[in-house]
């Protein structure tokens, strides 16, 4: 008779670290990449799982559909440049595209605190209207729960997504190559600021908005113009450095990024310098890295280029075959230092 296999006695990670990894690195960094790795994969392992994407891909009977799901816990609920609603829309809608998808479909699910406001959840509730009919997908099933007073930080969202992926191509981070050059499609660490500045009630010379955005129409266009993508992916999360060290490992490539083609804007660059944090691991809602085949890179920076969301867009950098697995960053003074993740996150509760 088949045993069934006991999870709980080959447990990786002492199960009484958990809630120390889970509560002192606000579920992000290195420990928690570690705890993915170690004990969701293993457990759950399976070919789609081990794409290590944004999503996965699924074939259908011949059609290929993106599916993903993300939740979102940002503390405050409104921001200069959006609110929890319109990060719930656009990072799901921009996991989709990563894929290389066109979003059609989206679930919502609200864990409601007792005593919201009926006018925050009004708000919250229109804001995810308007950004689904500026990204062209439609909210079609969701649900409700209502936790004790003091349980859920007023909202939390849960979403999920679905796509269509129209084309043969493959883009996910086992893709890239070396040879392949690195479009950054603009400015980073804005969402990041955005949401501390209001947090710690800081006031700049300027309000610096977050770059929460739909990313879709310009992947589409990138897609429908017959680019060789290898790899997109949305820097949420850890920011530019996570995103570039965790496509690394998975391609067991070495990612070289000249500090110089980043583009950063003053204002967030003198605030990183006040809080002590560093751009390149500061979360963005509205950019993407581009992994291309080397011939069409003037091309892709031109498409970009064309459009609002990718206006700064710039080529940061290349892919070589050297010391398998590692970022390296060519500093503004020319120094060169390996890149790597951070333990825990800069700045919880920011998506």
């Amino acid at each position: 008779m088949e045993r069934t296999p006991d999870f709980t006695l080959s447990c990786p990670i002492p199960i009484t670290d958990y809630p120390n990894v889970l509560l002192a690195h606000g579920g992000g960094g290195k420990l928690m990449h570690q705890l993915i790795e170690k004990m969701f994969v293993p457990v759950f392992q399976n070919p789609t799982l081990d794409q290590r994407h944004d999503g996965a891909v699924i074939d259908l009977g011949g059609v290929r559909l993106a599916f993903t799901t993300d939740s979102f816990v940002v503390h405050p609920l409104f921001f200069p440049g959006g609110d929890i609603g319109t990060l719930a829309v656009n990072g799901t809608v921009n996991d989709l595209a990563m894929c290389g998808a066109r979003p059609l479909f989206l679930s919502a699910g609200f864990i409601l605190e007792e005593g919201l406001p009926m006018e925050t959840l009004w708000r919250i509730v229109q804001s995810m209207r308007r950004a689904a009919d500026q990204a062209r997908v439609q909210l079609v099933t969701g649900d409700t729960k209502v936790v004790d007073n003091g349980s859920g930080d007023g909202i939390f969202i849960n979403t999920a997504g679905i796509g269509i992926v129209e084309h043969n191509t493959s883009i996910a981070p086992r893709h890239v190559r070396p040879g392949d050059v690195v479009l950054l499609t603009g400015d980073i660490g804005r969402h990041g600021i955005a949401i501390m500045a209001v947090r710690e009630g800081l006031a700049f010379e300027s309000t610096i908005e977050s770059d929460s955005a739909s990313l879709a129409g310009l992947v589409m266009g990138l897609l429908e113009a017959g680019i060789e993508i290898h790899c997109l992916r949305d820097l949420t999360r850890g920011g530019l450095a996570s995103a570039l060290v965790e496509i690394a490992e998975a391609a067991r490539v070495r990612i070289n990024i000249d500090e110089n083609a980043i583009p950063l804007r003053e204002d967030v660059q003198g605030a990183c310098e006040i809080l002590g944090l560093d751009p390149l691991y500061v979360a963005n809602e509205g950019r993407f890295v581009a992994f291309v085949a080397p011939w069409d890179a003037e091309r892709t920076l031109a498409i970009m280029r064309s459009s609002p969301l990718g206006a700064e867009a710039s080529i940061v950098g290349g892919v070589t075959a050297d010391f398998s697995g590692v970022v390296v960053l060519k500093s503004k003074i020319g120094a060169s230092r390996i890149v790597d993740m951070l333990s825990g996150e800069q700045l919880p509760r920011i998506c």
